[in-house]
């Protein structure tokens, strides 16, 4: 059976009223004991991307929904030049606008979250994170240069904090399909990218101040209504998601269960996998039951390849 049999086309709507595309994967009836699934993509990936795992995941009896955020796939509008999105609207607006959908649309059913990349960033900023129950993350930190892969950290730092900050402000968005790189991308996005600093709230809308604090400082403290357990992966031959990269992020999710799993790939006999193919199908029967067993069962499985770096079940101070 094909995705186009299963997959259905949504539109929803953000807080702001922004229209927003997706897909969902749905078994039709009402279901208490079965959860639903968000999955919130990396920086400019379009969620079709991600529809062989969606649908592997309804095969497996999940209901799934897909969504691109403001600017990107399903959700772009005619023109990007002058379109005003950052990376804060991407996880306030946008996942938010998923997990309400999925409130709505799916009553009563469990919510996780599998995230990519910024993704997981994006769970912290959305005002419904307390309603997610558990969360698997993929490569999922934020674009902290210092933290890139030692061996390919000056070829990225010239490509994303050099030469897409250059071309965003020449076309008023960045032209990045045309560069074989990734999907177009908005103007405040590639900016929030290219000036990241080691903590995000130094970084994200600087002069935006909500009662004599900056915004993003309140956004931090949203990270904390995450009470979700995570399981964040990473590959070892991931230049973005570097054990510091991970470990960055997972450190604003104070109040939750946090484990940190690596894998090699030659844990499972393959010669790379990197920041994007764990989503691809030829990885269905060697690293998506990972995915599986935790968005089942909240275990990683004792014989799984890979070793624990961290983890973490005590609360943190506020």
């Amino acid at each position: 059976m094909s995705n186009e049999q299963l997959e259905t086309p949504i539109r929803m709507q953000a807080a702001d009223g922004v229209t927003l595309g997706g897909f969902v994967w749905s078994h039709g009836s009402d279901c208490a004991g079965r959860a639903v699934i968000v999955i919130s993509a990396a920086t400019s990936v379009r969620c079709r991307y991600y529809s062989r795992f969606a649908k592997y995941l309804y095969l497996n009896g999940f209901d799934v929904i897909i969504y691109d955020y403001r600017g990107i796939g399903e959700s772009r509008p005619k023109s990007l030049r002058g379109f005003q999105a950052d990376w804060v609207d991407w996880g306030e607006k946008d996942l938010d606008a998923a997990l309400r959908y999925a409130m709505r649309e799916f009553p009563n059913q469990p919510i996780h979250v599998v995230a990519h990349s910024i993704g997981g960033f994006a769970i912290g900023l959305a005002p419904s994170n307390r309603q997610i129950k558990r969360i698997f993350m993929v490569g999922s930190q934020y674009a902290y240069w210092r933290d890139y892969g030692p061996t390919h950290r000056s070829r990225m730092y010239v490509k994303w904090h050099i030469v897409m900050p250059i071309l965003t402000k020449l076309f008023g968005y960045f032209p990045a399909k045309r560069l074989g790189w990734m999907e177009d991308t908005p103007a405040g996005v590639a900016r929030d990218w290219s000036r990241m600093k080691a903590q995000f709230e130094d970084t994200v809308r600087p002069d935006v101040f909500i009662g004599g604090k900056r915004e993003s400082e309140w956004l931090r403290q949203r990270f904390l209504e995450v009470v979700a357990p995570i399981l964040a992966v990473g590959l070892d031959d991931d230049p973005h998601g570097t054990p510091a990269a991970i470990d960055r992020l997972l450190r604003y999710f104070k109040s939750s269960p946090r484990h940190h799993w690596t894998l090699s790939p030659s844990d499972i006999g393959v010669g790379s996998i990197g920041h994007f193919a764990f989503f691809h199908d030829r990885f269905q029967a060697s690293l998506w039951p990972l995915a599986l067993a935790w968005l089942e069962t909240g275990i990683v499985p004792s014989d799984w390849p890979g070793r624990l770096l961290k983890y973490s079940n005590s609360v943190e101070g506020r």
